[in-house]
């Protein structure tokens, strides 16, 4: 078989995949920017180019910089403590304890739920009066009828993004685990003989090796914050307020509830600007940092 038919044979096998990318990725994505320009209602064909009124909209209804707000709260926090959590656990879980097998299962058993289950279960968990912690606040003596941080809007955002730490800390924790494991053991036994404290070796030699780690899980991380709806819209529906209205949580609502979807696509084109622009800048730092190290 000659060269030219070799790459004709290639070209074929690679076609499949293309169209498909194309179809169903690179096509939505030039309709979504065709629509934001539009009345477009989501369910009549017929629609009329208006030009820049769905963005200017957002802006005037004070819409786009809420949901910003709530976006990049949520994913700060989930980056921040999720990342956080995850490594000191996974810190643990490396040392040689008894049943460490056990623990690691345990500690990965909440990834294993669907986000309906994993709403549903700490809406209970969260409820006033009758909830789990309301309940346990009670059997030692507190009053805790008036606990309610899905109720209150100050608490609400940061008691949904605890569950999603709490869902996903089980994957963070796994790949930092592996992280740990190929540091080869010369490092840490040289760095004891040169006196070096187990501060110092996790502060210099652990967690610079762990760079490729932090830079799969910070990335996933951002990437979920920035598009947070699940917990947003099983657990307050957006409430109280506007409180835990997400970028895409209020796309959904414009487009499903509200039958705007002219505006929806507006605020998706914004929301993939953030998600591409921060994303990207994210991963040439880290990068950037895994090479220097």
């Amino acid at each position: 078989m000659n060269s030219s038919v070799m790459k004709r044979s290639m070209y074929l096998f690679v076609l499949p995949a293309l169209i498909f990318y194309l179809l169903f990725w690179i096509f939505p994505i030039l309709k979504i920017f065709q629509y934001s320009v539009s009345d477009y209602n989501g369910f009549v064909q017929k629609f009329n180019y208006i030009g820049m009124d769905n963005y200017i909209s957002l802006f005037k209804e004070g819409v786009l910089v809420n949901s910003i707000k709530n976006t990049l709260i949520y994913t700060a926090v989930f980056v921040l403590f999720g990342n956080i959590f995850s490594l000191c656990l996974a810190f643990i879980l490396n040392m040689n304890i008894a049943g460490k097998g056990v623990y690691r299962s345990v500690a990965y058993i909440p990834t294993l739920f669907s986000a309906i289950v994993v709403g549903f279960i700490w809406s209970y968990v969260y409820m006033p009066d009758s909830g789990l912690i309301s309940s346990v606040l009670k059997a030692i003596g507190i009053d805790g009828s008036d606990f309610n941080p899905l109720g209150v809007g100050t608490t609400a955002l940061y008691a949904i993004v605890f569950v999603e730490i709490w869902k996903n800390i089980g994957t963070n924790t796994i790949i930092f685990l592996a992280g740990l494991q190929t540091i080869p053991n010369e490092l840490i036994e040289a760095g004891k003989i040169d006196g070096c404290s187990s501060w110092k070796l996790t502060r210099y030699v652990r967690i610079p090796l762990l760079a490729a780690s932090i830079t799969i899980n910070v990335t996933l991380s951002v990437v979920n914050g920035l598009k947070a709806f699940d917990y947003p819209f099983i657990m307050t529906n957006g409430g109280p307020g506007t409180a835990t209205n997400t970028l895409i949580f209020k796309i959904f609502k414009y487009a499903y509830n509200e039958q705007l979807f002219g505006k929806a696509s507006a605020l998706g084109v914004v929301a993939f600007t953030i998600i591409i622009i921060i994303t990207g800048i994210l991963v040439m730092n880290l990068r950037k940092k895994e090479v220097s190290l």
